[in-house]
């Protein structure tokens, strides 16, 4: 009598651990199933498609508070410009008519530049765009994982164990669980948050194109347009991750061990989110901004 009672006690432990291990498993990764996926949809939208709404209010500030304080700069840098020139050539008395011309070519080039600023940055963003949109078809991002070919390998397993291993697998597949949900979050928030670093630094565009009219004064436009282009490309190199991440992923096997393909599969998303992170540094440094 006790033993059958023992027995479906025991049968009923099997199958409520069982069901959560499933269930675990069945939610797992359905987040970073999804935010990996959207990785490059994300990444690859210019700033006024991302957010039409947020890029209309920020070309708005851009042009009637930002604006005004760089046609304060660019003619301070532009007079600044001629008498620079004119002293370097012997107090005045070394004049020449083409350095004139020089000046009036460079004036025409710097009032154009501040004029079109945002033309200028969303021009660098859709060569951005493009790049990535060439690099979608050449990356494998397919970072899907089969949760229907884990969960049946499982369960030929789970069959095996002892309610001790049983009790143990459950425990590790809510603590994976959990961190699969934090780590889906950290992709949004890497996401979202380059894109508002975007619309931040174009913001102020106006600012460091007006400088480009003096040698001395245009370092600091120039490398704000290195920065353009390091956050342009921050995106390629976030598809590359990607890429990466989806070789890595296709590569476990489930079948051999279900500790070792469980804790993989949550490295390598760590390993996705901690790279994702790096991006933008390594991108400054290859293009050199500050």
């Amino acid at each position: 009598m006790f033993d059958s009672l023992f027995d479906a006690i025991e049968e009923w432990m099997r199958t409520l651990l069982k069901d959560m291990i499933d269930s675990n498993l069945s939610t797992m990764f359905t987040d970073v199933n999804e935010k990996t996926g959207e990785i490059a949809t994300q990444i690859g939208q210019t700033p006024q498609g991302w957010n039409s709404s947020v890029f209309s209010m920020i070309q708005n500030l851009s042009n009637t508070v930002i604006l005004p304080i760089a046609g304060m700069i660019i003619t301070f840098v532009l007079c600044y410009e001629l008498i620079s020139m004119l002293t370097e050539k012997n107090n005045m008395h070394d004049i020449d008519t083409w350095m004139f011309f020089k000046y009036f070519f460079k004036m025409m080039i710097a009032v154009y530049l501040v004029s079109h600023t945002f033309q200028i940055t969303m021009a660098v963003f859709d060569v951005g765009q493009h790049v990535v949109n060439a690099a979608s078809g050449v990356i494998g991002h397919d970072t899907s994982i089969d949760i229907t070919s884990m969960i049946s390998v499982m369960d030929s397993q789970i069959e095996d164990m002892e309610i001790g291993e049983l009790v143990a697998l459950a425990l590790e597949t809510l603590l994976v669980s959990f961190g699969m949900k934090i780590m889906s979050i950290v992709i949004t928030i890497i996401c979202y948050g380059r894109m508002i670093e975007i619309y931040l630094y174009t913001s102020v565009a106006p600012i460091p194109f007006a400088t480009f009219g003096n040698r001395e004064w245009g370092q600091i436009g120039n490398n704000y347009f290195r920065g353009l282009f390091a956050l342009a490309f921050q995106a390629f190199l976030m598809m590359v991750c990607v890429g990466i991440y989806s070789v890595l992923i296709s590569t476990i096997h489930l079948s051999d061990n279900m500790h070792i393909a469980l804790f993989s599969v949550s490295a390598y998303t760590v390993l996705l989110c901690y790279t994702l992170l790096k991006t933008f540094s390594l991108s400054k440094q290859i293009f050199n901004a500050h």
